[in-house]
């Protein structure tokens, strides 16, 4: 089953039409035929994992962040699905580290519109199998803020933490997830009934992946990374409103050109 479902969760990335920014949509001609994800990274972890419970104190996320049994009774596991961003689209957003690519912004809105059909379809594939399973956040409750004093800045289900929780990898000073296949991509998860074997984790530190280069803080337009006190969400949310053009938002400068942009930064 487990293999079963890694195939089916690759094969769909590989093959999708959407995974290929076309014609239609593309924002500049060079961007015509750009491939967005490579093969995804997978991580299982167990839906009592005593790390679900720490996120909820308000000094991590909040009281709001549910558990995976709130979201499911009887949940078993919880699936986390990295989905790395290609080396084109990485290339593109370090040739200018002041504004964000028209590749990087294809990769962040396009991508996710991609991942939201996907967590879906293997929401349902392994209903299809037998078990319950949810997606979070295809769920009508799932909603962004809660957390007095950080309301904008958190959910009640955080695709990043979930990562730390499931084995996938560990925060940076960007606060950005680092994977075995580095930081720059896009999460997604799933809870089920269906108990899968546990991924072992190889960290016991939530920044265990992060060599505090300061690297990443270099490259922040906003200035709002330091060694110091990590990210200050507000300088970065301040940045993305000002270079928005709807549909497009976004930057990405913290996770490219840096030591764990596609591995941790000791691999």
């Amino acid at each position: 089953m487990l293999s079963e479902f890694e195939q089916e969760a690759s094969e769909y990335i590989k093959n999708s039409e959407m995974n290929i920014i076309s014609e239609k949509i593309a924002i500049k001609p060079e961007v015509i035929g750009l491939r967005i994800f490579d093969a995804p990274l997978f991580a299982y972890g167990s839906a009592d994992d005593h790390i679900y419970f720490e996120l909820k104190k308000t000094s991590i996320i909040g009281e709001h962040h549910l558990l995976p049994t709130e979201w499911l009774p009887g949940a078993k596991t919880v699936i986390s699905m990295f989905f790395p961003f290609t080396d084109r689209v990485r290339a593109a957003n370090k040739a200018d580290y002041s504004i964000p690519a028209a590749e990087w912004l294809h990769a962040r809105i396009q991508g996710q519109e991609l991942l939201d059909i996907l967590i879906a379809y293997l929401r349902d594939w392994i209903k299809s199998k037998g078990y319950s399973c949810v997606a979070p956040s295809e769920e009508p409750g799932f909603k962004v803020g809660g957390n007095p004093g950080n309301d904008k800045f958190t959910s009640n289900w955080s695709e990043r933490h979930v990562a730390y929780a499931c084995g996938n990898g560990t925060f940076g000073l960007s606060a950005g997830l680092i994977t075995a296949k580095g930081v720059a991509g896009r999460f997604g998860s799933l809870i089920t009934n269906l108990e899968l074997p546990v991924t072992t984790k190889k960290y016991s530190y939530y920044l265990g992946y992060c060599s505090k280069c300061g690297i990443c803080a270099e490259h922040c337009p906003a200035n709002a990374i330091s060694i110091e006190t990590g990210k200050n969400h507000k300088l970065c949310s301040a940045f993305l409103d000002a270079t928005r053009n709807p549909p497009y938002y976004g930057c990405g400068k913290c996770q490219v050109g840096v030591p764990c942009e596609t591995k941790t930064a000791f691999d």
